[in-house]
């Protein structure tokens, strides 16, 4: 028995940051009821049509839900979404700013009739204070939360590659409802989470504004490699392919001069006798490491990384990571259901000792009929709401 079964989730769900966390109850065994527009559905369904005509984003974060359409503005629909509440244990939603209050989904509201109800909200900035109504993306959380001005080169910030404040929003959604879960079991009441995904982002900024704590100079933006830490990122070899490599202390220091570049003397150099004195002279030592790495593979250089004990990687593309033979080893993909056939899927990190469910992505209303019919439609009613759109 999977720990969340019996559990229901009903989620008022779009883009990346709410699916995410209920995909992930979802892997546990909750039930989860996704709420989408007729017609149209979660937006993220039309981000792009890369896997086999669906969209990327959706079906990473879809998978194991049921998909009911409901126009909730209609008065049939705000009816049945009453009803799907009053059965839920827990209520997500990451809806524009103050959507969920005009559905009647503020806490106060629900909890008077559902004390035991959990409600999540997901957005931008959190409830209160003077951003509280501004739209948020992704890409817009990661510039106000400080990220963009820490990654980059020196002239140009970048973005990361992926939906980062979406993730950890969805990330600190998903162990809320897990710790309030578990203080419901102990308290019979419900509570209330609000996850903003400033705060989410901020959190994983920890080192940088500590770094800069007090006004003192934020880290410089050092492209693939560590800001701080040095030698530590890329570095080319003889063969025009790069090798990642990460030096955390000074034995390591030691043995990298000797048993990977030859040079035993640079070890106690002093303009490179201390990793803050290493990050200081990068330049100097960039250009050491790169004439030592000159005549040398990629694979010399890991080899002899790997005989003097230091930590290295591949710098891997997608295709790479697609049949990487760690994850092939350790059996981390299966199959999952789609409505376009069936595709690989990761199963999710760690694990309890049960597999994961790992049921299909569901189809847009997929699961509109059945859910109505539970909730006492008659076959004659569902064929009415469809008609006139409520469904």
């Amino acid at each position: 028995m999977l720990p969340l079964e019996g559990i229901t989730i009903v989620s008022l769900e779009q883009a990346i940051a709410a699916p995410f966390a209920t995909r992930q109850l979802a892997d546990l065994g909750a039930r989860v009821i996704k709420v989408e527009r007729p017609g149209v559905g979660d937006f993220a369904r039309n981000y792009d049509t890369r896997v086999n005509g669906l969209a990327s984003h959706f079906v990473w974060t879809n998978r194991s839900k049921e998909s009911l359409t409901l126009d909730v503005k209609h008065p049939d629909g705000a009816t049945i979404l009453k009803k799907l509440v009053a059965e839920a244990d827990v209520v997500v939603q990451n809806l524009a700013p103050g959507a969920a209050a005009r559905l009647g989904l503020g806490y106060d509201a629900l909890s008077q009739d559902y004390p035991a109800i959990i409600l999540c909200n997901i957005s931008g900035y959190g409830s209160g204070g003077p951003d509280e109504n501004r739209k948020a993306y992704d890409l817009l959380i990661q510039s106000e939360a400080g990220f963009l001005s820490t990654t980059g080169t020196p002239d140009d910030p970048c973005k990361a590659g992926i939906s980062i404040a979406d993730i950890a929003a969805g990330m600190y959604a998903y162990s809320n409802i897990l710790a309030a879960l578990m203080q419901r079991s102990k308290t019979g009441r419900g509570c209330e989470i609000d996850v903003s995904m400033l705060d989410a982002m901020t959190e994983w900024m920890g080192y940088p504004l500590y770094y800069a704590y007090a006004e003192a100079e934020p880290p410089a933006r050092a492209g693939a490699s560590h800001a701080t830490i040095f030698p530590y990122g890329p570095f080319a070899a003889g063969d025009g392919r790069t090798v990642i490599l990460g030096l955390q202390n000074e034995r390591e220091w030691t043995a990298f001069c000797d048993g990977v570049l030859g040079l035993p003397d640079l070890a106690p150099d002093s303009r490179f006798s201390s990793n803050s004195l290493r990050a200081k002279n990068r330049v100097a030592l960039t250009q050491i490491i790169t004439s030592s790495f000159a005549n040398l593979s990629t694979e010399e250089v890991a080899a002899r990384l790997d005989r003097a004990g230091i930590a290295n990687a591949k710098m891997n593309d997608m295709k790479d990571v697609w049949s990487h033979v760690q994850l092939e080893a350790r059996d981390r993909w299966c199959d999952v259901d789609t409505p376009a056939g069936r595709i690989p899927a990761l199963l999710p990190p760690g694990g309890i000792g049960v597999p994961p469910r790992m049921d299909a992505v569901p189809a847009l209303g997929e699961h509109s009929a059945a859910v109505l019919a539970e909730l006492g439609y008659s076959e004659g009613d569902i064929a009415t709401m469809r008609n006139e759109k409520v469904i």
